[in-house]
């Protein structure tokens, strides 16, 4: 009987099928595994690039990869936290502190680890309760800053880097007390200490940080709540001497929310020259704040009210500085309730008085702003925001 012919065609088929279940096609390589320090890295560089959404995909992938209960999950935790602050999701935010709270409930791990103070200060600041719960949160963070400190000074390096690194624990810890300050003159103001802690708590941060601005601002308002309005204008005039020369990116320069809460001070302590420049260069840095545009035209309203009575010194000798302020003021005001409208600013109060003190400055100055007054406004803000914001507008 002849020999069949073998089917080799079949033979090879299954041969070559055999040796791709043994070893990976050369054209399509199998990527490694991302590691949650990768991962991590990843979702770091992504938020800071505007990205939230895909921030906080990357960082809980890097979480799910992590021992939750381990000092190896806080970096995720802590950025996590972070992510859901800017996503406005409060609750969420805050769990994720308390986990990392729960993990190193002493902020004795090191920062490099995920460790340190700052879960404490951002639960101080999202505390549901507020009052003594607020309190205790910026103390665990204050204590954990003093050791951080002290660990620093032990070390007696003097080198640039450390240095830094000592200013900024100093003024962190500066913020912190402060922050309890401001608790303590709000939601614990009924108790019968809180004069006495205040005084001792400012001090210390005046101690603490004396370069930097925001004790001084601290300590301007614990003053007018006293009403020593003298002794609150000397630290005012402190707390702005340390940075109004300053470029917007000079880290020494108060966050803008703090310089809100500044103008504010300084229109209460009759500093109304000084506020309306700081209202100038927080507009040239972000003009769509409604409550900077509100607090410029209350600023430039009450220091067109004090020229007219001549309780405020006139720029000129004609009597009519009242009159460009008010001008400036009703430009300011307008602008506001323009961005107050497009927002739905949920502040009716503001809106409220703003409305107010434009009814009044149209009854002083005759009917609405006219159509020069307009296209002045109009200017005004192009020309800041082609300067930066450095140069001074309208009457102010």
């Amino acid at each position: 009987m002849a020999k069949t012919k073998p089917n080799t065609k079949k033979s090879k088929k299954r041969e070559k099928s055999a040796l791709n279940r043994v070893a990976p096609s050369l054209s399509k390589p199998s990527s490694p595994p991302v590691s949650p320090e990768d991962l991590l890295a990843q979702a770091t560089a992504t938020l800071q690039q505007g990205d939230i959404a895909g921030s906080a995909q990357l960082a809980k992938r890097a979480a799910s990869l992590l021992d939750s209960s381990s000092e190896t999950s806080l970096p995720a935790l802590n950025l996590l936290g972070e992510i859901h602050v800017e996503l406005g999701e409060i609750d969420a935010a805050r769990e994720y502190f308390l986990r990392a709270a729960a993990i190193d409930p002493d902020g004795i791990i090191a920062e490099q680890l995920g460790g340190g103070p700052e879960k404490f200060l951002w639960l101080a600041q999202l505390s549901e309760e507020g009052g003594n719960d607020s309190v205790r949160w910026f103390e665990k963070g204050a204590t954990s800053l003093r050791t951080q400190i002290q660990a620093l000074l032990d070390q007696k390096k003097s080198d640039a880097d450390t240095e830094a690194v000592l200013e900024e624990k100093r003024r962190k810890l500066a913020v912190a007390l402060c922050g309890v300050v401001e608790v303590y003159m709000t939601d614990l103001s009924w108790e019968e200490d809180a004069e006495q802690k205040c005084e001792a708590l400012v001090t210390e941060a005046t101690m603490v940080a004396p370069t930097f601005a925001e004790p001084w601002q601290t300590l301007a308002n614990v003053r007018i709540s006293q009403s020593r309005l003298e002794d609150a204008k000397a630290a005012l005039k402190r707390s702005l001497d340390l940075w109004k020369d300053m470029p917007p990116e000079d880290p020494r320069v108060p966050d803008f929310p703090t310089r809100v809460s500044l103008a504010r001070l300084l229109m209460e302590a009759d500093m109304d020259a000084d506020a309306i420049e700081v209202l100038e260069r927080l507009v040239g840095e972000d003009d769509s704040s409604v409550e900077v545009w509100y607090l410029g035209g209350w600023g430039l309203y009450i220091m067109g009210e004090k020229q007219k009575n001549g309780e405020a010194k006139a720029e000129n000798g004609d009597g009519e500085s009242w009159k460009v302020s008010w001008i400036s003021s009703r430009q300011w005001l307008n602008h506001s309730l323009r961005l107050f409208e497009q927002q739905d600013y949920e502040d009716d109060r503001l809106g409220q008085h703003a409305g107010e003190l434009l009814a009044s400055l149209n009854a002083e100055l005759g009917g609405e702003a006219n159509e020069e007054e307009e296209e002045e406004d109009g200017d005004d803000w192009e020309d800041d925001e082609s300067s930066g914001g450095d140069e001074e507008m309208g009457g102010a």
